[in-house]
């Protein structure tokens, strides 16, 4: 790891954020200090939103491209990557359609991937303006906004929550980097925050009884376009339902027998909830709600939490030093560990797990890690061997180049 040993010092002194006595816990509720779920829903939007302010800060970026410029690795290598990519490309022809269709694994697809990639392209261009501070790309992002906001009026069928989510996640970051560092126009600003206020917003807000990811996910689109939106309201009932939801996805020990639950969804029996785990019926700290699904999907939740506890952090409240940033930390040690090789118990998964987390390991790592020193063998082994990490071509892209070793 790189680093000065001042930094280091620095970290070590932050690592009882997240290693606290149950005196010290209990001290701390009662002082107001720290907020579990459950016993706060106090307003968590900010006096004045921060921005740029979703998943990535100014201070982040521009450490990003200090790097860059400076050819340092990895960021100059996945840099690279992303202008490598189709998303990066100034040729691109936006697809925008009136209605977005997309039923159970986007089948039928209509337009669902062409938005997904439109929004990811729009957060890649706006990225790229902002390193290489070539207004050609944040043109380009422009494009593709305006392309959309001038035609999408909804979406619909089974998978309308999620496809919204994925895509509303990844339009709040290329808004917010556009509005607030392109020195250029945009226009129809305007017309793209109603698109989110009026299309985006309304489907994700209330959140979903389905499998975690959902929910998890449309949370973070909720909470981005809130910000972008200065949407306090909105802000605040994202972020109670994701302390909800975090807790009921990834499980502790200090959870008790049996994982946490979210009351919408019933699950008031041993039965219920082991059926709603995929059937593991053995709690262990760090497992989660998806693991014995598939790694993918717990990917995404896991890609989710990190992505609204950073966004959050730069909006003024810190969840890292609360049970969100334990829950994350273990979540990423426990399917990082399996997502190495590691043998699989005949107790976990019935002995087998479908490996594929995905490029989403960098935002949590880099908080937890580099920030607040604590060790994370596994999940740095799995990090360092994947950078630089690119997209899974749905909500999550360019983590490397944004957080990778990031100090700010």
């Amino acid at each position: 790891m790189q680093g000065t040993p001042a930094r280091r010092r620095r970290r070590t002194s932050l690592r009882p954020a997240l290693a606290l006595t149950a005196a010290a816990a209990a001290a701390m509720l009662t002082t107001g200090l720290l907020s579990w779920p459950g016993t706060q829903r106090a307003a968590a939007a900010p006096a004045a939103f921060v921005h740029p302010g979703v998943t990535v800060s100014r201070a982040q970026l521009d450490f990003a491209r200090s790097k860059v410029l400076a050819g340092a690795q990895p960021w100059k290598a996945a840099y690279d990557q992303m202008m490598a990519s189709q998303y990066a490309s100034l040729g691109r022809t936006p697809k925008p359609r009136a209605v977005v269709e997309c039923g159970p694994y986007s089948d039928p697809n209509y337009g669902c991937t062409d938005e997904r990639e439109d929004a990811i392209a729009a957060y890649t261009d706006a990225l790229a303006w902002y390193i290489s501070r070539d207004e050609r790309y944040a043109r380009k992002a422009v494009e593709l906004m305006d392309a959309w906001s001038a035609t999408l009026t909804d979406h619909t069928n089974s998978n309308a929550p999620l496809q919204t989510a994925w895509a509303g996640a990844s339009w709040a970051k290329a808004a917010e980097l556009i509005k607030y560092t392109y020195t250029g126009t945009w226009a129809n600003e305007g017309r793209f925050a109603t698109l989110l206020r009026n299309v985006y917003l309304p489907k994700v807000i209330n959140g979903s009884n389905s499998n975690g990811n959902w929910e998890l996910t449309m949370t973070e689109a909720a909470v981005g376009i809130s910000v972008f939106l200065e949407d306090k309201a909105s802000y605040d009932s994202a972020m109670a339902r994701f302390r909800t939801r975090t807790a009921a996805y990834v499980y502790l020990s200090s959870d008790g027998d049996l994982p946490k639950t979210v009351p919408s969804q019933n699950l008031n029996t041993r039965d219920k909830i082991v059926s709603y785990w995929q059937g593991q019926s053995t709690f262990v700290t760090g497992l989660t709600q998806e693991t014995c699904r598939d790694f993918v999907h717990t990917g995404y939740g896991i890609s989710a939490i990190s992505h609204v506890a950073e966004t959050s952090r730069i909006q003024g409240q810190d969840l890292y030093g609360t049970d969100v940033g334990e829950r994350l930390r273990q979540a990423l040690g426990f399917q990082s560990k399996y997502e190495l090789g590691a043998t699989v118990p005949s107790w976990l998964c019935g002995g087998s797990v479908k490996r594929g987390l995905g490029p989403v390991t960098e935002v949590g790592y880099n908080a937890l890690h580099n920030r607040l020193g604590i060790a994370m063998t596994n999940t740095q082994t799995l990090t360092e061997r994947n950078r630089p990490a690119g997209t899974n071509n749905l909500f999550v892209a360019w983590e490397t180049l944004t957080d990778g070793d990031n100090p700010n």
